[in-house]
Order: C-alpha cells, then structure tokens, then sequence
C-alpha cells in the first residue's frame, strides 16, 4: 500500500472507531437520568428519584402474582418475580433510557420517567 492509502485507511478506521464508542456509551448510558416510573397495567404506581432514594425493596402484588423491585445503591432492578419466565429478572439494573424492565406476565414496566435524559 502507498503511503496516502495507508493513511486514509488509520483515518478512516479512526473515525469508525470512536463513532462506535461514542454511539455505544451514549445510547447505553442516561446521562443524569435518575427519576423512574414503576407502572401496572399502564398506570403510574411510584415515581422514584434514584438519587434520593434509599435501598430498600418495594413488592407490587399483581393479581395472583407478584414484582419484588429491589432499589441499591441508587440503581433498579427487579429482584424476584413470580411470573413463570423470570425474563424481568434476568433483565438487570435498569441501564437505558430505550429499554424498561417489563414483566409481560404480570403487566408491570419499570422505565425512566418521561423528559428525564
């Protein structure tokens, strides 16, 4: 390869690079956000600041079932469930803005709270 080629080619792959990254940290990332909505069958059960509150689990009884959401230090997840899959569970800390922690069994959402990125 010529030398002009070859440069083109770091600068391009430069650029491709750190697009990646900086797409990555952004959409899997909310910067600042920390207000979440605890919703049932589309309605508002808790509105929650993250920053403020303390640790502690929060169990929602859904009919026959039931949501045992776990707060820690200032993150959000679902810790038990009693719907049949466990896919809320094995969700994680809710991380991103785009993708709430649902329940589909038990018709509850855990997502950040609208106008809050």
């Amino acid at each position: 390869m010529n030398k002009p080629l070859t440069v083109l080619a770091a600068l391009v792959l430069t650029i491709f690079s750190g697009s990646g990254i900086w797409l990555l940290v952004g959409h899997f990332h909310t910067k600042g956000a920390s207000v979440v909505e605890i919703v049932h069958n589309g309605e508002v059960l808790y509105t929650l600041d993250l920053n403020r509150e303390k640790d502690r689990q929060i169990r929602i009884e859904t009919g026959e079932s039931y949501n045992l959401v776990t707060i820690r230090d200032g993150e959000i997840f679902m810790e038990d469930a009693g719907c049949p899959d466990h896919t809320c569970v094995r969700m994680g800390v809710l991380r991103e803005e785009n993708l709430p922690i649902v329940c589909l069994p038990n018709k509850l959402v855990i997502r950040y709270a609208e106008g809050n990125s």
